[in-house]
């Protein structure tokens, strides 16, 4: 599961760190520090007709092509990596439309009697990493077109294991050309990459609770906490 993540970084250091640029319809992006389900984020894919890295704005869940209702977006944030492969609404965006999903944290949240503890997931070196990511393209009868993508999921590494049973694949850079190659559609090769990121260069902390409530979107959310 990743329910919430952090990228608190400026679009130039995202462009800069992904060697991307911005599509033109990417937004003004400031550091964000609680992205939630629904809300638009930025995704990096590769342009089909050259080799080049576009950062453009996706609304995370991701809504099948050929739905009638794209409130089911907040029921697919999150794809199995196990069975993103085989199920419909999944199948062709792992094969045609793959993406990265920037980010340099994510939140999980741990059962602690009563109460849930959240904790911050990053990398050792605290830099930023790419999500491995799914799109699809969904238009309204209204009209408007929606890109939406989800982010997929594997088992925990020993860092995660004691806090939640799944947690985000997170690629490694030298796994970005092929993930994003568009040409490229064969899914049993793209399979190993869907792995438990290694937990020796990970690290954990606690966070305020601050980080529960979605309005609550501050440095604040991911400042690290003493354990009572």
């Amino acid at each position: 599961m990743c329910g919430r993540f952090r990228v608190a970084r400026k679009k130039e250091i995202l462009e800069e760190a992904f060697d991307a640029q911005s599509a033109s319809d990417a937004p003004e992006w400031g550091p964000r520090y609680n992205v939630a389900p629904g809300q638009e984020i930025l995704a990096i894919r590769q342009d089909r007709a050259q080799p080049v890295r576009l950062l453009s704005q996706m609304r995370w869940g991701l809504i099948p092509y050929g739905t009638n209702d794209p409130r089911i977006g907040y029921k697919m944030i999150n794809a199995r990596s196990e069975t993103v492969g085989t199920l419909p609404s999944f199948r062709e965006p792992l094969r045609l439309r793959r993406c990265l999903i920037p980010a340099d944290g994510f939140y999980e949240w741990k059962l602690d009697g009563k109460q849930k503890l959240p904790f911050c997931f990053t990398l050792a070196t605290d830099s930023v990493f790419a999500f491995a990511g799914i799109w699809d393209r969904w238009k309204s009868p209204q009209g408007p077109v929606i890109e939406s993508c989800s982010i997929l999921t594997t088992t925990p590494n020993e860092l995660m294991r004691d806090v939640h049973d799944r947690m985000p694949v997170i690629l490694p850079p030298d796994a970005y050309d092929i993930w994003l190659d568009p040409g490229f559609s064969n899914v049993a090769e793209l399979q190993p990459l869907l792995k438990p990121y290694p937990a020796s260069s990970m690290r954990r902390y606690r966070v305020s609770p601050r980080v529960n409530h979605v309005k609550n979107d501050d440095p604040e959310c991911a400042a690290a906490i003493e354990a009572a």
